[in-house]
């Protein structure tokens, strides 16, 4: 069963989740890791496309969108399973559980304070412990 961490953000601006979301990509990225960020819909997702060309200055994360032609990238991005060679890292955006979670090494879930994305992150937790996963809570 993977390691699920719960990253708790202050507030409730989902800009900060996003920036947040690709902070995390950019470490895992840089250990070496191909990751899938799953986002809640296809709109986060290019939002997201578009948010790790800028995030921050000099940063550099080379990815695409799960959906898109092309090459493959070290990071997708996309809104259902993550594909079996981006596993080592799940970045999990939208509110349901992530299909085929449990062949994931890692799992991250950055939370904010809006009621909507605490509710279903409880809901992930719970679900997460009935089925053995490994969980930590970081409260930033």
């Amino acid at each position: 069963m993977p390691r699920v961490d719960f990253y708790v953000l202050a507030g409730s601006d989902p800009h900060e989740r996003l920036l947040f979301a690709c902070r995390l990509a950019e470490k895992a990225f840089g250990r070496g890791h191909r990751l899938f960020v799953r986002a809640a819909d296809a709109a986060q997702a290019a939002a997201l496309d578009e948010l790790l060309w800028s995030f921050r200055k000099g940063s550099f994360v080379p990815h695409r969108l799960h959906c898109a032609a092309g090459p493959t990238a070290p990071v997708l991005i996309g809104t259902g399973a993550a594909p079996a060679e981006h596993r080592e890292v799940l970045i999990n955006l939208a509110p349901t559980l992530p299909e085929a979670f449990e062949h994931c090494a890692r799992i991250a879930e950055p939370i904010d304070q809006s009621p909507a994305v605490l509710g279903a992150s409880r809901e992930r937790f719970r679900a997460y412990r009935e089925h053995g996963c490994a969980l930590e809570t970081h409260r930033l």
